[in-house]
């Protein structure tokens, strides 16, 4: 049996598929004919066909409700059948050298991932002489040949192609083809996959979409609002964690545990994960005027993609801790992306004020930016705000005006905002010297007192000494002085660029005091350059005496707009582009020593980027760590398990030397446990969702014993249901990533350090921020509200006989049990096995728990811990199941087999009242 899908960081998507189920749905199949010009497919003729997506049902998972209604007035095909593993093969083996390994050519095609399934429709597309509705980068592929990860990754609706059905279409077409007695569910299944339609009559008709493999669709997962949509195509990305929509369910789900609205599994599906129960089915077809919902519940009829990741930003910047930050004019709101955490999600801050020229702070937490835009003159009000996704912290600097925020350090260490009183056109001398510039401290969230540093709008920045400031709104202004002592300053004001039209000007920030700025085709520029070329088609720098010494082009097509320097780096700038329409359709890294350009996201209307790159760490001597591989415990293709392992490998090495107690375990430790509620000593939990006894050991053996000195106690969980895995998850999540595989070169460090490993941690890519407060809560701890644990009967989603079939899973993980067990005792290390409570209601079926087995297995394996018991003195079992016997209420649960935040709250205060004993 192939791995669950990648999990997630909450399991508030880990209950499993819905309750309500319905045997068929009638209504509409006379009206989808087979499609005679695409094999394999029936047509949905357009005819403003209204779906429902989600449900009103209290008891459906948050990311399911409410119920929202989607109006289909377009055209398209869907595949009769799921893409079957002969036919997945014969186009990407020599495509791409991915062959699946199936038992028939006539089975669904299952263990792949949402881009091997993608770039198969695109395959197809190219076979049929057709367009590709999915455009990237680079691809990146695993050694089996499996995608991984699509950079520049964008799906364009308004190509008439092959594709993933939207969840909208698969719903519309699956709700008139849902009937149970030609579906295979475990309840007939015998926990495999069959030949796609072997359960159904008639070559004519839809099958499976009930049941056998579930199936990727092309959605991104995003929520529901309670309206009406006309063409929904999902959310415009994957938000923080990057989630998919899968559908239908599978073979290994029963059949009462299916329905329609359901849109995830188990665990929280990403494009880059697989699993043997999942495959997919195509659409063809154009999707006019296609809308997406973002996390905001508001529709747009556009979107913003990132169009590089972090592996770029970082053999760029050096770094991979660096933020976009830009306005999107279409909403009028500020927009960012976080290149620290591989997921290259847009986040839109809304808001009602207007947002031009935004600025990240020195430190990346902050953004300040005003309310008017350079050239125009009038009043502007000045912000800073939080860079996250609610914009928190919002204050307003109390002053008539203030425009053009830049941040700056002082010499004294404080970090200080400048302005500018009017950023309108400086061509009138006049008017010019009527306004003046400013700084303001800023510091603990608030605003100092401002200061008048002189005269005249240089709002094209300042020079670190004074020295130099620039401006640019028609005209390219300098102000040159000798001291800078700014206001006392005897400074000489002149104009730069022979008087000719400039704007955008920018000043370097590494102290070179060099000029950024586009011109209009001017004669200047032409001499310099040798050629003509047109207005903000160049993009020239200026060195400290106004002296052009560089150019460089757009790119074909495009202009220059919006060009600034980078916060942080040398030689790079940002800037975007204008195409002949005069849209900003992309912003672009420039990069200044080659001319290179790199392309960093496209969108309708991207305005006044600022990018920010935190300044590299040091690691002085001879024995310094390798900033390319220390703590890189993740990278860009990981799955989410891993990502929660970074947050608590930070944990680690920032607490080793003082950390008495480690829970480590899977997410039912990962919820059930709260180290800050642990009183009799200090603790962290090291716990990520479908974590098993392998990786466990790995971490005790390689980290948590041998480099932990104060440690006394490791708490671990006894999943027996879940002891049929045998590491394949580690092998899969974790095979190939950097920090570890350093890690192990170095011996794991038992010999000792060689460099401050948290300080590299900090240093090393690292999830978003939302991540970093959902895995790390409370030193590790996962946050999740009380839904209570379902239903009556609860799902069994393996087979509940598997320990009769097969023991390897069982003797593996009792052997990793007790190797765990001896090397404690070595460190004279106690270790306590806690049994978490499940839903009382697994006592009406044959199954032990969520994932069997039998009861009857369930007491073989509790008689074995128990012989442990006996033979090591160092190890305790804490039962709190009880076999389903146990006092904990339904308000403690978050859903069948995790406790809740308030159910951790009252398992912690049982374990610390027997740690507390044993002490």
């Amino acid at each position: 049996m192939k791995n669950l899908f990648a999990i997630a960081h909450l399991f508030l998507m880990m209950a499993f598929l819905g309750c309500d189920h319905s045997e068929s749905v009638s209504g509409g199949a006379n009206e989808f004919t087979s499609d005679e010009s695409l094999a394999g497919m029936i047509r949905v003729p357009a005819s403003n066909r209204a779906v429902s997506l989600g449900t009103n049902e209290a008891t459906a998972k948050s990311k399911e409700r409410p119920q929202m209604n989607v109006v289909l007035d377009y055209e398209f095909s869907m595949g009769k059948q799921e893409v079957t593993c002969g036919e997945f093969n014969d186009l990407m083996k020599p495509a791409t050298g991915l062959k699946l390994d199936c038992d028939s050519k006539d089975l669904p095609a299952t263990d792949l991932t949402y881009y091997d399934a993608v770039l198969f429709a695109n395959e197809r597309s190219k076979a049929e002489k057709f367009d590709t509705a999915y455009t990237y980068g680079n691809a990146s592929f695993d050694k089996d040949h499996h995608c991984t990860n699509l950079e520049g990754f964008a799906f364009h609706p308004d190509v008439k192609a092959y594709r993933l059905p939207t969840e909208a279409e698969w719903v519309l077409v699956a709700q008139t083809y849902w009937n149970l007695s030609e579906s295979w569910t475990a309840d007939n299944s015998d926990y495999k996959l069959h030949k796609v339609c072997s359960k159904t009559d008639s070559s004519a008709r839809v099958c499976d979409v009930m049941g056998n493999a579930m199936e990727w669709v092309n959605d991104w997962l995003g929520a529901f609002r309670d309206t009406t949509l006309t063409n929904f195509v999902g959310a415009p990305d994957g938000g923080s964690l990057g989630e998919r929509v899968v559908k239908g369910g599978s073979y290994r789900n029963s059949a009462e545990s299916i329905n329609l609205y359901s849109r995830g599994d188990v665990y929280t599906v990403a494009s880059s994960t697989r699993a043997d129960y999942v495959g997919f089915r195509l659409a063809f077809g154009a999707i006019p005027g296609a809308t997406w919902m973002g996390t905001d519940g508001k529709a747009a009829t556009s979107r913003i993609v990132s169009l590089t990741n972090s592996a770029k930003i970082r053999s760029l910047t050096g770094t991979y801790k660096a933020k976009l930050a830009f306005r999107n004019d279409v909403t009028g709101n500020l927009a960012y992306i976080d290149y620290s955490s591989g997921i290259l999600s847009v986040t839109e801050i809304a808001d009602s004020i207007e947002i031009y020229h935004p600025e990240i702070s020195p430190d990346g937490k902050l953004v300040a930016f005003c309310t008017q835009i350079e050239g125009v003159s009038g009043a502007s009000s000045l912000y800073v705000r939080t860079l996250d996704s609610d914009g928190s912290n919002l204050v307003k600097l109390d002053v008539e005006s203030a425009a053009i925020p830049r941040w700056r350090v002082l010499d004294n260490g404080d970090t200080v905002i400048v302005y500018v009183t009017d950023a309108g056109n400086n061509k009138d001398d006049a008017a010019f010297a009527s306004t003046s510039t400013w700084q303001v401290k800023f510091a603990n969230g608030k605003f100092g007192k401002p200061e008048k540093l002189f005269d005249g709008a240089y709002h094209g920045g300042i020079s670190d000494n004074n020295t130099l400031a620039v401006t640019g709104a028609r005209l390219l202004r300098a102000r040159i002085a000798k001291t800078g002592s700014t206001v006392k300053d005897k400074a000489r004001d002149t104009v730069w660029y022979g008087g000719e039209q400039a704007c955008n000007v920018s000043l370097s920030k590494d102290g070179s005091k060099r000029t950024l700025f586009l011109d209009f085709a001017g004669k200047t520029g032409k001499k310099f350059v040798g050629e003509d070329y047109s207005t903000h088609e160049r993009l020239f720098m200026a060195d400290s005496n106004g002296k052009l010494v560089e150019s460089i082009a757009a790119p074909k097509g495009y202009t220059f707009d919006h060009s600034e320097w980078i916060f942080g780096g040398e030689n790079l700038a940002v800037a975007t582009l204008t195409n002949v329409n005069g849209a900003h359709p992309k912003i672009v890294l420039v990069n200044l020593s080659d001319s290179s350009i790199v392309e960093l996201a496209e969108g309708d209307e991207l305005w006044h980027p600022s990018l920010w790159v935190k300044t590299q760490a040091s690691f002085n001597g001879e024995n310094a760590l390798d900033l390319d591989s220390a703590c890189a415990y993740i990278t860009e293709t990981t799955g989410v398990a891993p990502r929660i392992m970074k947050v608590k490998m930070d944990y680690f090495w920032q607490y080793r030397d003082t950390t008495e107690l480690v829970v480590i375990g899977s997410s039912r430790t990962f919820a059930g446990i709260d180290p800050e509620m642990i009183k009799s000593m200090f603790a962290i939990n090291m716990s990520y969702s479908a974590q098993d006894m392998g990786s466990t050991l790995f971490y005790i053996k390689n980290y948590i014993l041998p480099l932990m000195p104060k440690l006394k106690f490791i708490v671990l969980a006894l999943d027996y249901d879940r002891w049929y895995v045998k590491d394949e998850n580690w092998n899969e999540w974790f095979a190939n990533i950097p920090g570890y595989e350093y890690d192990k070169n170095h011996g794991y460090w038992q010999d000792g350090l060689i460099g401050d490993m948290y300080e590299a941690s900090q240093h090393a890519m690292g999830v978003n921020d939302y991540e970093y407060e959902a895995f790390g809560y409370h030193r590790g701890v996962m946050k999740s509200p009380s839904e209570g644990w379902g239903k009556d009967v609860p799902d069994v989603v393996y087979d509940p006989y598997w320990f009769d079939k097969d023991k390897s899973g069982y003797d593996f993980n009792l052997g990793h049990l007790t190797e765990i067990l001896e090397l404690s005792r070595n460190f004279g290390v106690r270790v306590v096995g806690v049994v978490f409570p499940q839903s009382p209601n697994y006592l009406k079926t044959n199954a032990w728990g969520r994932y069997g087995p039998t009861r009857e297995a369930a007491k073989v394996m509790q008689a074995a811990v128990q012989e442990l018991v006996e033979k090591y003195p160092n190890f305790t079992v804490l039962d709190e199941y009880h076999d389903g016997n146990h006092d904990f209420e339904s308000e403690l649960f978050f859903d069948e087999d995790h406790l809740c935040s308030d159910g951790s709250l009252v398992m912690t205060a049982r374990l610390d009242s027997l740690l507390k004993t044993m002490r």
